[in-house]
């Protein structure tokens, strides 16, 4: 690896940065906070089960992955629930441990160098929901004001510069499940334009039957009522997906100004990329581009590659399909697999943020956590999937995956800081 690794190059007038980790906050199902989260994926018990933010009964879904324990009062104050739907709320308590653990006061930094840039691939859906059910059965007059912006993607990254007082720059992405990563990259690009941190990462939740309706009619997911055997990445019996809410949040920070401070660094992401699958019938999907691409911008081989944690689509097609680029890159069964998600379901724009805290905190306890759920790896996908129970191991280089749907692809490499 070179000296350059993880460094930012190519852009007009752009800096030479490393872009280091120094804070995590996860809000997801099996644990709110990042500690309760980890504690819960290394043990490789799902926290998917039966629907109950709403009445599915009559649902061919009826699982889901839901934060439970998540109190939104203890996390927002009073006169701020009215204002913002769920999402949000899961997305402001990520937001304030992600900057508690990095110990970063905005406060005393110059205005303008700390900012935010969030994904999000639906919105205020809950939210949304209730005002126009109010509208449709009381009237306009009945649709409150918070209504305007409460519902819109973009909520999480204002609602959390405003809390914090973040005056640079600000954003939002929408690439559905790859929009956790695309949003770090967006983060790494304006640290080399000079800003010295950003909280980035994705939050997602659509657990009500307007959103449930809209995961229906795209399709894909799993019809089973057994929790355990609902979401099955890679293997010979997955029958779709599980929907799941929350995501994380991370503190990105220009290398150099974390060393000044004396910040604890996480990890380095030394490398990400993003591709575009061609229209249905027009071209092979592109995942593997973007796995390449990503390896490219670290400057490392498939062989400095310790890990990859997996799209892990859960669906026949699509696990072969990712199988065949992670085959194509490091061989049959080249590198440990892994697919922390199969707990979770997959939670839009969060999975992948997910997904790279867990690449982070398995780096950092050298550690690997097992895909829940999948006991029967299929024949035709041979990837060394770790299930059962966690696997120690020398961790230096992760590799994450994602694909949203629409044919967006992205991937990111993230490695220790020694």
């Amino acid at each position: 690896m070179t000296a350059l690794a993880g460094r930012e190059r190519g852009l007009i007038g752009a800096r030479d940065v490393t872009a280091a980790v120094t804070g995590i906050g996860v809000v997801a199902p099996g644990g709110v906070g990042t500690e309760a989260w980890w504690a819960s994926a290394l043990r490789g018990r799902s926290a998917i089960g039966p629907v109950t933010r709403f009445d599915a009964s009559g649902s061919p879904a009826r699982l889901a992955g839901e934060v439970a324990g998540f109190a939104d009062e203890e996390h927002v104050s009073g006169r701020l629930l009215p204002q913002t739907d769920r999402v949000t709320r899961l997305a402001l308590a990520a937001a304030a441990e992600a900057l508690g653990t990095a110990e970063l006061d905005p406060e005393r930094l110059p205005d303008y160098a700390v900012g935010v840039v969030t994904a999000n691939a639906a919105g205020g859906f809950e939210f949304g929901q209730r005002e126009l059910q109010a509208l449709w059965s009381r009237g306009s007059r009945h649709v409150g004001a918070y209504q305007s912006f409460a519902w819109f993607y973009a909520a999480n990254s204002g609602q959390i510069s405003i809390r914090h007082g973040l005056r640079g720059p600000s954003g939002v992405v929408v690439s559905e499940q790859a929009g956790g990563l695309d949003a770090v990259a967006q983060a790494r690009r304006h640290l080399r334009r000079g800003v010295q941190a950003v909280v980035t990462g994705g939050v997602d939740s659509t657990l009500c039957p307007w959103g449930w309706t809209a995961h229906l009619a795209v399709g894909g997911m799993s019809t089973a009522h057994d929790p355990d055997r609902a979401y099955l990445p890679f293997d010979a019996d997955a029958n779709g997906h599980v929907v799941g809410e929350g995501g994380a949040l991370f503190v990105v920070e220009d290398g150099d100004a974390a060393r000044a401070r004396g910040a604890r660094v996480l990890g380095l992401v030394a490398g990400c990329a993003a591709t575009f699958d061609p229209a249905p019938g027009a071209g092979r999907p592109r995942l593997l581009a973007a796995a390449e691409l990503a390896l490219a911008d670290a400057e490392i081989t498939p062989a400095d590659v310790d890990v990859v944690f997996a799209d892990a689509a859960g669906d026949r097609a699509a696990d072969r399909a990712e199988a065949e680029a992670l085959t194509t890159l490091f061989g049959r069964f080249g590198v440990p697999v892994t697919a922390p998600k199969a707990m979770t379901g997959r939670l839009l724009s969060g999975g992948s943020a997910v997904d790279l805290a867990a690449a982070l905190l398995a780096l950092r306890d050298q550690v690997i956590p097992p895909t829940a759920g999948t006991t029967d790896v299929a024949e035709d996908c041979p990837v060394d999937l770790v299930t059962g129970r966690a696997r120690p191991a020398r961790l230096r280089t992760a590799l994450v995956l994602a694909r949203g749907r629409g044919g967006f692809n992205a991937a990111t490499v993230v490695r220790t800081a020694d």
